[in-house]
């Protein structure tokens, strides 16, 4: 079991270095339940800071305090309002059997904003408006002006980056349980060089102790927050496939398309032989899903697109090859990538043409064509209304 999980906190006396996040947290969650909060309509809280400060762990938290049952959702979850309420309505109308109260978390929210063309960030909007239970909602970076609206329905506390002594405290406590030892010096350094990240930090004293299965030696480097993709590639392609690279992914700031992109590059390089076609063949499966995701709109295959491309790929090499052997050097996907990313971009100016085009009776390539000018017509906000554009949408006509 990895270090993080295992001594993930169970109790508000177990949070350390959120005393002020904590009182605030309380204070929302009891005036919900005093009904307080229903003149406001902030009938949501946003957790929001840098990865690994705890915003997941807290939501859990604050569920065993709260003696509740966590109701979780995702990005399939709240594509339209008709998925929303098929999901949600048995949930929210239905007491639970096993505590006695019930609260809705959505976990990163930063990533659910991204499907906002199928009612993502407006569906929340309506959970939040018709919800009888707290709402948790948590993010990396909430003041993105996507989610003004959800800022103005929600009370928001943000986490803080926890002080070096703190972490390090908590590292010795941890090694003490383990009776493992890690140097004073190590330890000091590890606790600074994480920027408040607990998570990194635990997970680099379990390196540091010569139990996680990557290497037995990782040096401690300035950390970013955002796992670099290339250091994802080398754990894939060179770590032993294990359940928590299920996750791997799940820091580094690229959706999986583009992901998918480096993973293809960089197959050939690693790879030979009967390694390279397993590895391609579950690439194309992921691909199929990818595909699939696309067609029927069912965001629920995300969940195996990343298998294949994580443990799948990874699971595909010799299993007697021995680990983290040899250096590669690893390519970005430089022509494919301006490629799909200009695509991409395209995209969303063929949606809102389409839309335009067919409400003033005019041909599709027309409005591409005359785009220029009827983007200055599209940042009326009556007319976005009338032509009912998304929120990345609108953001697009108004950049």
């Amino acid at each position: 079991m990895s270090w993080p999980e295992k001594y993930r906190p169970q109790s508000f006396l177990e949070v350390k270095g959120q005393d002020e996040a904590i009182r605030n947290i309380k204070n929302f969650i009891e005036n919900f339940y005093l009904g307080k909060l229903s003149k406001t309509g902030k009938k949501a809280l946003i957790l929001h800071g840098s990865p690994g400060v705890g915003k997941t762990t807290l939501a859990h938290v604050i569920a065993k305090e709260f003696n509740s049952e966590i109701f979780e959702l995702n990005a399939s979850d709240l594509r339209n309002k008709a998925n929303l309420q098929q999901t949600l309505k048995p949930a929210i109308e239905q007491k639970s059997l096993v505590s006695k109260n019930k609260i809705i978390l959505i976990d990163e929210v930063d990533g659910i904003s991204a499907y906002a063309d199928w009612g993502g960030m407006s569906q929340i909007l309506y959970l939040i408006e018709n919800t009888t239970y707290p709402v948790i909602i948590t993010a990396n970076d909430i003041w993105d002006k996507k989610f003004y609206d959800l800022r103005k329905k929600s009370e928001v506390v943000k986490l803080k980056e926890i002080d070096y002594k703190t972490i390090k405290g908590i590292l010795i406590e941890i090694l003490r349980k383990e009776g493992k030892f890690v140097n004073n010096e190590t330890l000091t350094e590890i606790a600074v060089k994480v920027k408040g990240d607990l998570r990194a930090a635990i997970n680099d004293i379990q390196i540091e102790s010569g139990i996680r299965p990557f290497s037995s030696k990782v040096p401690i480097s300035e950390r970013n927050k955002e796992t670099d993709i290339f250091n994802s590639l080398k754990m894939i392609f060179k770590g032993k496939p294990t359940k928590e690279m299920l996750e791997i992914y799940d820091s580094v700031n690229m959706n999986l398309d583009e992901i998918m992109l480096w993973v293809e590059e960089n197959i050939p390089r690693e790879y030979k032989g009967e390694e390279l076609a397993r590895a391609y063949d579950l690439l194309s499966k992921a691909d199929i899903f990818k595909g699939r995701i696309y067609k029927q709109q069912y965001w629920r295959f995300l969940v195996y697109e990343n298998i294949f491309l994580s443990f799948g790929i990874s699971a595909s090499k010799n299993p007697l090859k021995p680990i983290g052997s040899g250096f590669t050097s690893y390519k970005k996907p430089d022509r494919i990538l301006k490629i799909w990313l200009n695509n991409k971009k395209n995209e969303k100016k063929k949606t809102i043409a389409k839309k335009y085009a067919r409400y003033v009776h005019i041909g599709q390539k027309r409005a591409m064509r005359d785009f220029p000018v009827i983007k200055k017509i599209l940042q009326n906000k009556n007319v976005q209304n009338e032509l009912k554009l998304s929120d990345e949408e609108v953001e697009y006509v108004m950049r």
